[in-house]
This record gives C-alpha cells, sequence and structure tokens, in this order.
C-alpha cells in the first residue's frame, strides 16, 4: 500500500466533535507516530484514508 501525504482536512479519520467545537484524528497514535507528527512538516501518516463522498456512487453505478 502507498503512503499517501498526510493532509487532515482531506483524511477520512479527521473526526468533528461538536462538543468541543474542534476536529480532531480518530485515530490512536502511539507517541513515536505523535512525536514524528509533531517534528515533521511532511509526515506520511499510515492512517491516512483520503475522503471521498463520491466513492459509494461509484460503486452503484
Amino acid at each position: 500500500m502507498k503512503k499517501q501525504s498526510s493532509n487532515c482536512e482531506s483524511c477520512a479519520n479527521y473526526i468533528y466533535d461538536e462538543q468541543s467545537d474542534c476536529y480532531f484524528c480518530d485515530m490512536q497514535l502511539d507517541e513515536d507516530e505523535m512525536q514524528r507528527f509533531l517534528m515533521s512538516q511532511t509526515y506520511n501518516c499510515p492512517y491516512y484514508d483520503f475522503y471521498d463522498e463520491y466513492k459509494i456512487v461509484r460503486k452503484q453505478n
């Protein structure tokens, strides 16, 4: 599986929480992964999943 460059805003795991009124990553990163994420501008997240709202429609056709 090819790792994609991380862009949290386009990831399916980037969830909006109404209670806290903010977005967060739904994946549980371990300490090493979190450190790499915070220290790097080009972190390639292993959990990145491009959110495509039309994915289901393409399967129906």
